[in-house]
């Protein structure tokens, strides 16, 4: 079955994210090490045993912590041989174009240098001394593929039970986000619900996990027994109807995140500063400072700065004469100024504390045609957006089949009992 994913996904459907960086580990630099040993073969083997199994002295730093050139020195050796080891490792990498999350290793034994092994990406660029010979190469970790799979049941909150299932928090976020049209995991979650996941994984022969997609996922609630699923077919995600996932508004403005509603709509609730009973027609949520708030949908902005007790306080008109606001924010996304378009689901500010406030948290408000509505009672009757295209039907059931028997053989392997619909 996996062998029929890998193949549909190879043809149709392979995604491509940002790498992960990982640093370098004893193990890598034995490795890296003995590779250098190898470009001069004609050396004693005895002393390339000796290097393999004595324990080597190193030092770990990435390149915004401290440059390569400063701890070389600050390790005891003179300017020139740091100079020349400098420019060996200039002859497999720009070293005028190191990014501060790059890592290195640097192994230094009494005032002698040993090695120096720069991670930047899925490469290794090393210097070595080899017999007072200065050796430069370059090793590029082996990527493997596989499909895996995991199940579980919430507890206390769908990122812990993930997290125990080994779960990466981009995978993690790439699950909400799959649903984020249909259920808001902070709300609309109860313990006993299930969860299952498929997705493609990439690692290193060491066991590192370099990136995980998301290929299909469903949930299943306690209490209706209903089994919400997302397919990731031709960039999008589909429900088993063929629908995009995506609709008219998210189901929260903030995205899945440690965060708590501490207030909602009404028209008589006492407010915390002025202690008085006033209309409170939007939602609180409470969230730590800094958390990235979201365009709900799609529109125009047609406010961006102060508003009185709101503090900084954005405001969006979309289609359909909608409306939302945004007060109490801390500051604001990039590019969010009067005029400018935005997104469904892109950042229009951080959680503040700006206005009257009693703590960080969101104030969102959203009106049709002037009137306040209840975000939490409208949100639901979205339709959405489009069907898959008829020319593509026949690929997207053929890729279906095969999502729902592992999801099923997933669920079933994890919770024998598991509700059906």
């Amino acid at each position: 079955m996996k062998e029929k994913i890998f193949a549909f996904l190879a043809v149709h459907y392979r995604r491509y994210h940002d790498v992960l960086f990982y640093s370098a580990s004893l193990a890598v630099i034995a490795a890296a090490t003995l590779m250098a040993l190898q470009i001069t073969r004609q050396k004693n083997e005895l002393d390339r045993e000796a290097l393999q199994t004595r324990d080597i002295p190193t030092q770990e730093f990435s390149v915004g912590q401290k440059p390569i050139y400063v701890a070389l020195l600050e390790s005891g050796l003179p300017k020139q041989e740091v100079a020349q080891i400098v420019s060996k490792l200039g002859t497999v990498i720009n070293t005028r174009k190191l990014q501060k999350h790059d890592t290195y290793v640097l192994s230094v034994e009494n005032g002698q240098f040993i090695m120096l092994l720069l991670t930047q990406g899925f490469k290794r660029f090393f210097v070595a001394n080899v017999d007072g010979m200065l050796v430069a190469g370059v090793s590029e970790a082996e990527i493997q593929t596989r499909i895996r799979s995991a199940s579980g049941q919430i507890q206390d909150s769908l990122f812990n039970a993930m997290t125990k299932q080994g779960l990466q928090v981009p995978l993690i976020l790439d699950f909400t986000d799959a649903f984020s049209w249909t259920i808001d995991f902070n709300t609309d979650t109860r313990n006993g619900d299930h969860y299952t996941a498929l997705w493609e994984e990439q690692y290193t022969a060491q066991g590192e996990i370099i990136r995980q997609d998301l290929l299909a996922a469903s949930y299943t609630g306690v209490e209706n027994h209903h089994t919400t699923y997302a397919f990731y077919f031709d960039n999008e995600f589909y429900d088993e109807t063929g629908k995009m996932s995506k609709k008219m508004f998210l189901k929260s403005p903030i995205s899945f995140r440690n965060y708590r509603i501490s207030s909602r709509f009404s028209y008589g609730r006492l407010h915390p500063i002025l202690k008085i009973r006033r209309p409170h027609l939007g939602i609180d949520y409470a969230a730590p400072i800094g958390t990235p708030v979201q365009a709900v949908a799609d529109g125009t902005v047609r406010v961006a700065g102060w508003k009185g007790g709101f503090g900084k306080f954005v405001e969006i008109k979309h289609a359909n004469n909608y409306t939302t606001m945004y007060g109490h924010l801390k500051n604001y996304g990039r590019g969010i100024r009067e005029g400018a378009k935005v997104k469904q689901g892109q950042t229009v500010g951080y959680i503040g504390s700006t206005g009257l406030s009693t703590g960080p948290h969101l104030d969102f408000r959203i009106k049709e045609r002037n009137k306040f509505i209840d975000f939490l009672k409208m949100k639901n009757r979205n339709s959405a957006v489009r069907d898959i295209p008829t020319e593509k039907k026949q690929e997207f059931e053929e890729l279906k089949v095969l999502y729902l028997k592992e999801l099923e053989a997933a669920t079933q392997a994890q919770h024998p009992a598991a509700p059906k619909e």
